[in-house]
């Protein structure tokens, strides 16, 4: 921390897209005066973006209490799929308001009249068994028109839903599913990856029966294969709707009260269950939309991500419907079955603006630009970003070569926790800087600190901390009060810790330099590293593990682990193969490392801690030439050179 780094020769780059009427601040140098009003009166500003929606009853207070307790809009109800789909259901019924596309080629729409028939009946049902506000219900779905009815149908009724990743293995399943204890399922018989069906119902066949509190899954019929449906428990999404023809209403559910829970990674080894407020989670999501993509209802939209990563419900599922607009939901893998794909979607449905990861951009640059060159893209005007930093190489690509060389990129920062992609560009207002954030978008407030939490001057690296609550920022951990205030808000009181370190440049962008605990990002998605450790310790003759993230061109960071074994003679085994599967089987292929070291001794501390930072030092230079002290081992350093630098050599060699 606390070292100074040079951007001042990062240039600004004034922006192409012209923003619509629907943004506060047309022109950048109202930007300044604008952000400090709101960060000096955040409960009145975030009061004039909620005012925007449609409120059941009001509010008596815009704001109350401070980090890490306070409450938005308290007393004030409202309902989170009634502003997303009826009011614009009401005006524009036939409207198209999904539009789904997979891999295989199949297509289907839902107007927005459609949107509401599906999710009030299915919401009906819901009700019909028993399920009331803040009862659970677990989803555990990928991107198809019905998760989009199965989200807002909790939201309808105020139950609070737990949306899971479909690439989890079984047992990332089951700890995802054990604390929260979900009354009803709902999940598909499969869904399509790279042309084979990935068998959801399968996968969670095979721990649901561990889940005592599970009264119904619900089945949704997307592969059509061959699954197990045990009675009266599993039901059919399509036999529900036939059966069901009530709709339905919207409750009134007060503005504070829990409206999802989304696991993710944190510095241990058990995943933490955030909780986002339900009316706080709308509003943050819907200021983000607004203010990063300068959405409307004559947009044409694809937010690429996955449902089970918080991305999609901020940019899609709630913050993009909450704004009208006709949305592409997309099941597959996005360069399958061509790399071609992906331009095809885009110029046949003249999409506007999209909402993707780094990584993926890295790879539109590695197809190279005469396949973008193939195709008409000249409706794109806008590419927002979140997951890791975009190098700005990338940057410069893709503003050449998508869109007549004219579109805008927008690269955000935000966490799980944050519930925003809280730092970001202003559509067309604020000017753009490859590689870095953008600015902070108004309403948040933040500082980048040293270790004892005094602000660092400008350019200089620190931790960044957020000051202020607002709207979406998570209201806890799932059955761990305790955990949530030591995790966030032990190492600088009152402030937010993003365990991220950051810089702030003299034009006021942030640029994230990475992570300060054993976070990774891997193609957009955080995964933790204890996690994986955790789980590499349970193969046999494995004595200990390590994992560290190192920078790949393609996915930001790829895993990287080390293990030490109980008896010498194992070591002619396969161990990035035995490793690698049972990383894919117990958290997901997302996560399976790179390559496997296997060492004689880890580098560690007096205290124990394995010295990751070496590790990853010997690994990315050849060298250790790091402090030293401290360490327990400090004799096992030359040796561990000597065996990587060896492993790497024959791993070239290899290759």
């Amino acid at each position: 921390m606390g070292s100074s780094f040079s951007l001042t020769d990062v240039p600004l780059i004034a922006p192409s897209y012209r923003p619509s009427s629907r943004l506060p601040i047309s022109s950048e140098k109202d930007y300044p005066a604008f952000y400090q009003r709101s960060i000096e009166h955040v409960g009145a500003y975030w009061a004039t973006v909620a005012q925007e929606l449609v409120w059941d009853q009001m509010w008596h207070a815009d704001m109350q209490g401070e980090l890490p307790n306070f409450e938005f809009f308290k007393n004030g109800y409202l309902n989170v799929s009634a502003n997303c789909i009826d009011r614009h259901a009401q005006r524009h019924p036939h409207r198209q308001a999904l539009k789904w596309i997979s891999e295989t080629g199949e297509e289907k729409t839902w107007t927005y009249s459609q949107l509401l028939d599906q999710t009030a009946r299915m919401a009906s049902f819901l009700r019909q068994q028993g399920i009331q506000p803040g009862d659970v219900v677990a989803i555990f779905l990928p991107n198809l028109l019905e998760t989009f009815a199965a989200v807002h149908a909790c939201y309808r009724i105020g139950a609070i839903y737990n949306i899971i990743f479909s690439g989890f293995s079984q047992e990332a399943l089951y700890d995802r599913l054990v604390e929260t204890k979900p009354r009803i399922i709902i999940t598909a018989d499969g869904t399509y990856r790279r042309g084979r069906i990935i068998p959801l119902k399968q996968t969670l066949d095979r721990i649901v029966e561990r889940i005592d509190s599970v009264e119904h899954v619900i089945v949704i019929r997307r592969a059509n294969t061959a699954i197990t449906m045990t009675r009266p428990r599993d039901i059919f999404w399509d036999d529900i709707l036939h059966d069901v023809t009530t709709y339905q209403d919207p409750l009134p559910i007060e503005a504070n009260q829990p409206g999802f829970i989304i696991y993710t990674s944190g510095t241990t080894s058990k995943p933490k269950g955030l909780i986002h407020s339900g009316a706080g989670f709308l509003v943050g999501a819907y200021h983000n939309v607004k203010f990063t993509l300068d959405l409307g209802e004559n947009d044409v939209y694809w937010c690429t991500a996955d449902t089970g990563w918080l991305t999609f419900p901020i940019f899609e599922l709630v913050g993009g419907l909450a704004h009208g607009a006709s949305m592409i939901v997309y099941e597959g893998a996005m360069d399958y079955p061509t790399p071609a794909h992906f331009y095809q979607i885009l110029s046949h449905n003249q999409v506007t603006k999209i909402f993707t990861a780094p990584t993926w951009l890295r790879m539109l640059a590695r197809f190279g630009e005469s396949l973008a060159h193939e195709y008409a893209l000249d409706t794109l005007q806008l590419i927002g970003l979140v997951g890791e930093p975009l190098d700005a190489n990338t940057w410069q690509w893709v503003r050449q070569h998508l869109g007549s060389g004219q579109v805008d990129i927008n690269n955000t920062y935000g966490q799980s926790e944050t519930g925003s992609a809280w730092a970001s560009g202003i559509a067309g207002v604020t000017a753009m800087k490859p590689g870095s954030c953008g600015p902070a978008l108004p309403g948040h407030a933040y500082q980048i600190v040293n270790a004892n939490g005094e602000p660092e001057a400008l350019n200089t690296a620190g931790t960044l901390v957020l000051t202020q609550p607002f709207p979406a920022l998570t209201r806890g951990i799932w059955g761990n009060r305790e955990r949530y205030y030591t995790q966030y808000f032990s190492q600088y009181p009152g402030r937010y810790n993003t365990f991220d370190t950051a810089v702030e440049d003299s034009n006021r962008h942030l640029w994230v330099l990475g992570r300060i605990d054993d976070v990774i990002n891997v193609a957009a998605h955080r995964l933790s590293t204890m996690e994986m450790e955790s789980v590499i310790l349970q193969l046999p003759g494995v004595a200990e593990s390590a994992v560290i993230g190192v920078d790949d061109t393609l996915k930001g960071q790829v895993p990287v682990a080390f293990v030490t074994l109980r008896d010498n003679s194992l070591k002619q085994e396969n161990w990035n193969a035995k490793v690698g599967e049972q990383i894919s089987q117990q958290i997901g292929s997302i996560a399976r490392p790179a390559q496997v070291y296997v060492i004689d001794a880890m580098p560690k501390t007096r205290s124990g801690k394995i010295v990751r930072r070496l590790l990853k030092e010997i690994v990315t230079t050849g060298r250790a030439e790091g402090d030293r002290t401290g360490m327990e081992n400090p004799e096992i350093v030359d040796t561990l050179v000597a065996q990587l630098q060896e492993a790497i050599h024959l791993q070239t060699d290899d290759s």
